[in-house]
């Protein structure tokens, strides 16, 4: 289970390794040409029911931590999905994963 630490807080948010590996290309994507978006996600098997959202902006620490050593192969169809949630007024929301043909056999 990666982490995603955030601001000052000292909690971090767990996010699967896979996930978080496409959420970080996305969000360094956006953080490097100083753009400001939310990213939303629904709670999912935790205590807290509902949804969060963080306001991510460049000036905001942020950091990730991966349990898996090596990086996943990534689908370009989820960064690319991911990648326009995020220019939108909504920000990213964060879904599951589509994973075509293609990308099952790579798996």
């Amino acid at each position: 289970m990666g982490l995603i630490y955030y601001g000052n807080f000292p909690d971090p948010i767990e996010i699967d390794d896979r996930t978080l590996a496409h959420l970080k290309v996305v969000i360094a994507t956006k953080l490097r040409r100083n753009e400001s978006f939310t990213l939303s996600w629904r709670h999912h098997g935790t205590a807290e029911p509902g949804r969060s959202t963080l306001w991510l902006h460049p000036s905001i620490p942020l950091r990730f931590v991966f349990d898996e050593q090596e990086a996943p192969q990534l689908s370009q169809q989820w960064l690319t999905e991911l990648s326009t949630s995020a220019n939108t007024s909504g920000g990213i929301l964060l879904t599951p994963e589509h994973i075509g043909p293609a990308e099952a056999r790579q798996s």
